[in-house]
């Protein structure tokens, strides 16, 4: 499988993006942990130069700067999930959680009809190859507090601050 990538400057550091044609495939954060994210087992991946188009790398682009210079509250760009069906579920259900507000692992669970697999659903939101998009970030511990997140905890409250501003 292709896939061409990018790298951005965000408000949570440098991120890479890596898509398909089909998609979106993955965000991966600057200090990501090697093998958090799996594409695929034969992978040819391509930088893509500044000046060469791709459409959804382009949209993506365009969206995540929309998003952090607050004025982008839904994204629209394709994805292209790759995972066990458990986790697209549950990054299906990441999906569903609205700009400013979060969800606890239990709450995941129940929506997607496994109310005992709060961990699993864990493993699965810390196996997300979308963050940002498929908001990985909004979900939180059944007592309100901040849990793992592979941007690192300060970014998920820095994306968390930045959803709950006042619309600029």
């Amino acid at each position: 499988m292709r896939y061409v990538y990018t790298t951005i400057e965000s408000v949570v550091g440098m991120l890479r993006l890596i898509a398909s044609d089909a998609g979106l495939t993955a965000i991966l954060w600057e200090n990501d942990a090697p093998g958090r994210v799996r594409l695929s087992d034969s992978v040819e991946l391509i930088e893509l130069a500044d000046d060469v188009d791709h459409a959804v790398l382009g949209e993506a682009k365009r969206q995540l700067a929309g998003y952090f210079s607050g004025t982008l509250t839904a994204f629209t760009v394709p994805l292209d999930f790759h995972g066990t069906e458990f986790q697209k579920s549950v990054w299906a259900a990441l999906i569903t959680i609205p700009f400013g507000e979060t969800r606890s692992y239990g709450e995941i669970a129940r929506q997607i009809g496994r109310p005992g697999a709060s961990r699993a659903v864990g493993a699965a939101n810390g196996r997300n190859p979308i963050s940002i998009i498929a908001p990985c970030h909004r979900v939180i511990g059944a007592n309100g507090s901040l849990t793992g997140f592979a941007g690192g905890l300060a970014a998920k409250q820095r994306l968390l601050d930045m959803e709950r501003a006042p619309a600029r």
